[in-house]
């Protein structure tokens, strides 16, 4: 029988995120969402800011918010090399909520056009982050 698991790599420019056999990995890529089993055909594409989401051998699930990043499925590993990403449960709550106002008030004025094209890249960053903990306080009540 063929397995049914493959391995997964997750990393950020600062971290080592995730390590160790899945059995699914589910992303935003530029065309939608993705989901990666075993055994599936090689390829590579941008990933969207949002969640990568990673069932273990098991059913237990890992939710990661990433800010963007390149996804790679190759025959024996599936690697997600992310701009930044962090787990779900080590969210700063706080600091995501800060910056998240910190955006809103920047676009709320009258911004560079670069400043706003930064606003807009955190804005996204931070609501992938605090959809990743929604999910994770709805999976802790389960």
């Amino acid at each position: 029988m063929a397995s049914t698991t493959f391995r997964c790599d997750i990393v950020s420019a600062e971290d080592e995120i995730f390590r160790g056999d899945a059995e699914m990995l589910v992303a935003t890529g530029e065309l939608g969402e993705l989901g990666i089993v075993a055994r599936h055909a090689p390829l590579i594409t941008r990933l969207k800011p949002g969640k990568v989401v990673v069932t273990l051998p098991g059913g237990e699930q890992i939710d990661i918010a990433v800010s963007g990043g390149i996804l790679e499925v190759q025959p024996q590993v599936v690697t997600v090399l992310a701009d930044t990403a962090v787990r779900a449960d080590e969210i700063d709550e706080a600091a995501v909520r800060a910056a998240k106002e910190e955006a809103e008030r920047i676009l709320a004025g009258r911004p560079e056009p670069m400043e706003a094209a930064e606003a807009q890249a955190r804005m996204a960053e931070v609501m992938a982050q605090l959809q990743a903990l929604e999910r994770l306080r709805r999976n802790m009540k389960h």
